[in-house]
């Protein structure tokens, strides 16, 4: 399922690639397809020059600074760039370490630290095992109640992918993933989140007991659906689950009031000693990113980026549509945005550089409009 394009894996690869291999698999990647990749580069602003009809993009390369004109500009800074962390009162007071997940070191040195997780998601859960068999004491704050699947049952599932049977190309298992729109994955969903339920009542049931809030998604459409509406919400277990069952990483709920010298004061009045506090909070939306290098404007003028529906004027909801402003054109002329996982990279990037080619061709490519996604019939509503 995580092939790239053009370059599926070797046979022999793992069934979960381990982070320095797959950097590895990159840096091959990008001199086998021949990619024309700057690394050690920084792009410091962008300016769309309407009566030329191209950008203005300003790149520090080595210490260079370079000035690009493209006719298009294509932001793929991912669905986790951006890292969001909470402004807290006294957090500038705190004597010991603290950071965003995205900068975690490792566990390596954390035996003996009073350690607070702040969050309760994939990154949140993955932080506190390590830091708890490093030997540390760890508690996770659950500010809200968090999907759990279990990594195991979910791998039981699996075999109905295209992707698992070999005699299915993974050019067609793309195909029939993408295919169905988001309105008709509501009943298959939800379907899939009782079947979970069932299956790991017991498991569900222990997590319950040591105080873990669990959800099943806003509609019980589960985490697949929660990662479309937020990339966020969720947690696929590995391993964390069982240490929160258990007690071993130990649980505090709630929002947070202050940070002190010495650790996080609850706003129900616990506290928390701390030595180190990582900030599992998750990011900011892509189109955030749009204010800071090109401008405020620009990004009111894009709106969201992810999320279901049109991201534009008149947005039917949360059904309709596709997800908002990704691999076609946006509100601002030449900006386009591609993010997912590796499926939808690969399989996205080619309607988006398909896109991009026909632009040079002179074809016409349209911004989506709304008021086809408000009728019923949006075919005839097309042919008129």
């Amino acid at each position: 399922m995580d092939h790239f394009p053009y370059l599926p894996f070797p046979d022999h690869w793992p069934l979960y690639t381990p982070k320095d291999k797959m950097g590895d698999w990159l840096e091959i990647y990008a001199k086998v397809m021949e990619i024309a990749f700057w690394g050690s580069t920084v792009c410091t602003s962008a300016r769309y020059d309407d009566a030329a009809g191209e950008w203005t993009v300003t790149v520090v390369k080595d210490g260079e600074e370079i000035t690009l004109r493209p006719k298009e500009l294509v932001l793929a800074t991912g669905l986790s760039g951006a890292k969001n962390i909470p402004r807290l009162p006294g957090a500038e007071r705190f004597k010991g370490q603290q950071y965003h997940s995205a900068d975690h070191p490792g566990g390596k040195d954390m035996a003996g630290k009073r350690c607070v997780v702040v969050g309760s998601n994939n990154s949140a859960h993955d932080i506190c095992v390590d830091m708890w068999e490093a030997g540390a004491e760890v508690t996770m704050i659950q500010r809200s109640p968090t999907i759990v699947v279990r990594a195991e049952t979910m791998r039981s599932f699996s075999g109905v992918l295209p992707y698992a049977n070999p005699e299915i190309p993974s050019e067609f298992g793309d195909l029939m993933l993408a295919a169905t729109p988001f309105r008709m994955r509501y009943e298959s969903e939800t379907a899939m989140t009782e079947a979970l339920k069932e299956i790991d009542a017991d498991f569900y049931a222990r997590l319950n007991k040591a105080g873990f809030q669990l959800s099943h998604g806003e509609d019980g459409t589960g985490f697949l659906m929660a990662y479309h509406r937020r990339a966020a919400g969720y947690y696929i277990d590995v391993g964390g689950s069982e240490l929160i069952a258990k007690g071993e990483v130990r649980l505090a709920h709630g929002e947070i009031d202050e940070i002190v010298e010495d650790g996080v004061k609850m706003a129900d009045g616990t506290f928390l000693p701390a030595d180190v506090i990582v900030y599992a909070t998750g990011y900011r939306p892509m189109n955030e990113f749009v204010g800071r290098l090109i401008s405020p404007e620009v990004e009111a003028k894009v709106g969201r980026c992810w999320g279901l529906g049109s991201g534009t004027e008149g947005d039917p909801g949360p059904w309709e549509g596709e997800l908002r402003n990704m691999w076609k054109p946006t509100a601002q002329e030449g900006l386009w945005f591609q993010g997912g996982n590796l499926m939808q990279a690969r399989f996205h990037s080619l309607h988006l550089a398909l896109q991009l080619k026909a632009r040079q061709e002179g074809l016409d490519t349209p911004i989506y409009q709304p008021q086809f996604a408000q009728t019923r019939e949006p075919v005839a509503a097309l042919a008129q």
